[in-house]
């Protein structure tokens, strides 16, 4: 019986593979944030309009576009929230599984240009903090994110 289901599985093209797969599986959502730090090591931290107000604190980012590269995610997510310029520097600096169906990628980003102006429907108020002065309302899974990279 394998042996049956691999030969007409290889019979498949690759996009009727790819949704048999789909169908099979279930999806993720991706969440892309930039970690953006000034010249003075503070991250910019941004106050979610739509976040619970026990955590509404966090770093700038948002879901994946299909077919988007998480690194240009993170550039427009940055843009749209903020409308500052940034620059994603090196690899992820971590990978998480989130929330049931969420996997989370962070990157450090250096601001190239723009200023701050904030999108209003989702953000509230923006912050640059140091490591040690983080709002007591940031997102615990940020929280331990930004606390893990300091002590490096």
């Amino acid at each position: 019986m394998h042996r049956l289901l691999a030969r007409l599985w290889k019979l498949l093209n690759g996009r009727l593979q790819w949704r048999l797969v789909r169908l099979r599986n279930r999806t993720f959502l991706v969440y892309a944030a930039g970690i953006v730090r000034d010249d003075q090591g503070r991250v910019l931290l941004l106050r979610h309009r739509l976040w619970p107000e026990h955590r509404a604190w966090g770093l700038p980012g948002g879901y994946a576009h299909g077919g988007e590269r998480l690194e240009d995610a993170v550039v427009r997510e940055v843009r749209e929230e903020t409308a500052l310029e940034v620059e994603v520097e090196g690899p992820p600096v971590a990978l998480r599984s989130g929330f049931e169906l969420r996997v989370e990628v962070f990157y450090r980003a250096r601001v190239t240009g723009g200023s701050l102006d904030l999108e209003a429907a989702e953000i509230l108020e923006a912050r640059w903090c140091a490591p040690g002065d983080l709002p007591d309302a940031l997102s615990p899974r940020h929280h331990a994110l930004l606390t893990s990279l300091t002590a490096h």
